[in-house]
């Protein structure tokens, strides 16, 4: 069966990860209507904002969570329930016209959870180790329920390119890096075919 050398499938890898990485983290597409939910990395790297704050929100509370005293078990049972009603607050989709901020959805419900989290581990008490697997549950849950409602397109409802023929400008950039990787990739292709240095699909 013929196939591509491995070295040129290797560097393919290489060269689609790369063509990739500047949306590979954003989770929305790159259009007007979506400047709010992603956050610029220089000219072209985009992340998700809603995903960045989440993370700087847990280690900043797993960080609080370390330092500071441990505080009493009704305590951090009070700041999981706090942080299991966000968390599952989180997911609902928002009314139409109106976006969440992700300061107050993300940012500061993760730095909550992951200082309970924190605290929770280093008491050692029963109550405390139950509220820091509460954590854990409450994340995974609403993960698994975010993954299941899907990614909120309520911009694109009201987008006036829905009618058009033409493709969606979100996606216009990834469409373009593609295109010029499959062109490399093919001249790469091409180029073992005709000096024969191995097989290569057909």
């Amino acid at each position: 069966m013929s196939r591509i050398p491995p070295a040129l499938g290797r560097r393919i890898d290489r060269l689609a990860r790369r063509a990739h990485a500047f949306h590979r983290l954003a989770h929305h597409p790159l259009c007007r209507a979506y400047e709010p939910e992603v956050i610029a990395i220089g000219r072209r790297a985009r992340l998700c904002r809603g995903c960045a704050l989440s993370a700087a929100g847990a280690v900043a509370g797993l960080a609080a969570g370390l330092a500071a005293p441990a505080p009493p078990a009704p305590l951090l049972l009070a700041g999981l329930a706090a942080f299991a009603a966000a968390a599952l607050a989180s997911v609902r989709r928002p009314a139409a016209g109106r976006r969440r901020s992700k300061v107050f959805s993300r940012l500061l419900p993760m730095a909550l959870g992951g200082a309970v989290l924190a605290a929770g581990l280093g008491s050692g008490s029963l109550a405390s180790l139950a509220a820091a697997a509460g954590v854990a549950a409450a994340v995974a849950v609403t993960t698994v329920a975010y993954r299941r409602r899907g990614p909120d397109r309520t911009a694109c409802q009201t987008c006036p390119e829905r009618p058009l023929a033409s493709s969606c400008s979100g996606y216009r950039p990834m469409a373009r890096r593609e295109r010029a990787f499959q062109r490399v990739a093919g001249r790469w292709i091409g180029g073992t075919a005709r000096t024969g240095a191995g097989p290569v699909i057909s």
